[in-house]
């Protein structure tokens, strides 16, 4: 028989293990999102480099794909805890406000150049990653914080090179991000 402390002692392990459980599928799904947002991201910047004249049909592609992707990649795993599909409309309503708020900010209020756009949409991004680190684990607050203070070094450092800085900083860095989620 065991008595109260030794009751409390095994349930608060237990808990401790169901914690670590989701946290590890969290990050699993996480690092899934991250390198293939990356793997986009890269191309994206590679582009806007190479090709200019090209780099906005580029990123509505890499907008388009790297939502659809999440958006398959909810279905294919839906929540242990479901009853049913694991799509949610709420996904869509996200992504459709996250972008039109950033359409909003760079092209209606701000009327941002080339390089403020290259500049803007990754620490957007990475402002959630920071955010989402303050409830889901220390790995998105690195990956936010690592790929914005990068973002804003190239701004201000690198010349006329900065999408291939950027190729390899958010792009790369979301890659390597997703890549380290998934030892955590």
């Amino acid at each position: 028989m065991i008595d109260s402390k030794e009751a409390s002692a095994a349930l608060a392990d237990i808990d401790d293990i169901v914690q670590r459980v989701k946290q590890s599928q969290l990050y699993e799904l996480a690092s899934f999102a991250a390198v293939w947002w990356g793997a986009l991201v890269f191309a994206g910047n590679l582009v806007t480099w190479l090709w200019p004249v090209y780099a906005g049909y580029a990123w509505v592609a890499v907008d388009v794909l790297g939502a659809g992707g999440l958006v398959a990649l909810r279905i294919l795993n839906p929540p242990h805890y479901s009853h049913g599909v694991g799509f949610n409309v709420r996904l869509l309503l996200v992504f459709a406000l996250f972008f039109a708020f950033g359409y909003l900010c760079t092209s209606v209020i701000g009327h941002f150049g080339p390089r403020q756009l290259g500049t803007f949409w990754p620490l957007y991004f990475m402002l959630f990653y920071s955010l989402a680190g303050l409830w889901f684990g220390y790995a998105f607050m690195a990956i936010g914080l690592g790929i914005s203070a990068l973002t804003l070094i190239g701004y201000f450092y690198i010349g006329e090179a900065f999408p291939l800085w950027m190729a390899f900083v958010n792009g790369g860095g979301l890659i390597l991000g997703g890549l380290w989620m998934r030892r955590i």
